[in-house]
């Protein structure tokens, strides 16, 4: 099957909010000065909830077995959101809005046509991350849900996804992200003690003698 027949069997989400859309990239329009660091920040940005997961883990060291599983889950969480929202993705098989609204002002390059939109890819990263760090930090996880918040404006300011490309990605990786966190949280506790006696220990604990406080 081309390309271009798969293009026409696939999902056209414009019908959907290609209004809401068109008024994002239309402001884009207005805001040229913001194009390169938005166009940056949509991609590097996903860093920063890499850095929220290294600081849930350093704070977790001196929070127990408990804190610690739940940290070390979340990495494992954000992919498993990320892997379902790839499933997602080939199921809906919606269209990017670059090939069904091509006269959208585009800050992004249009990707190739087997790259679908829904759900968007890094705003399951970026709602992943909020959830897998609810069970560790409130702090940590309430930080991560304002800069998920900005990475989902970026994906539609550049016109990679719709509004509900991004909507529906937190609707997906919420409850799988948590639910995965809660799942390793009472499953792997047992392995992650013996560990944190073993050669691993000043991975997973702190120095002998501070104090833990149970996970929040």
């Amino acid at each position: 099957m081309t390309a271009a027949a798969t293009v026409r069997l696939a999902f056209d989400g414009s019908g959907i909010d290609g209004s809401l859309f068109t008024s994002v990239t239309d402001f884009a329009r207005d805001t040229k000065w913001l194009n390169a660091p938005m166009e940056v920040w949509t991609n590097l940005g996903l860093g920063v909830f890499a850095v929220l997961m290294v600081m849930g883990w350093w704070s977790a060291r001196r929070r127990g077995t408990e804190a610690m599983t739940v940290a070390l889950a979340a990495p494992v969480a954000v992919v498993t959101a990320f892997a379902a929202a790839e499933v997602v993705k080939k199921i809906v098989g919606e269209v990017r809005p670059c090939r069904s609204m091509p006269h959208a002002y585009l800050v992004d390059s249009c990707p190739a046509p087997s790259d679908y939109a829904f759900p968007s890819g890094h705003s399951t990263v970026a709602a992943a991350t909020v959830a897998a760090l609810f069970l560790l930090d409130r702090r940590l996880s309430a930080i991560a849900a304002v800069f998920a918040l900005v990475e989902g404006f970026t994906r539609v300011y550049v016109g990679a996804h719709y509004p509900h490309d991004v909507l529906g990605s937190a609707v997906l990786a919420l409850p799988v992200a948590y639910l995965t966190s809660l799942a390793l949280r009472r499953w792997t506790a047992p392995l992650i003690a013996a560990l944190s006696r073993g050669a691993l220990r000043p991975l997973l604990t702190a120095e002998p003698g501070v104090a833990t406080q149970p996970a929040r």
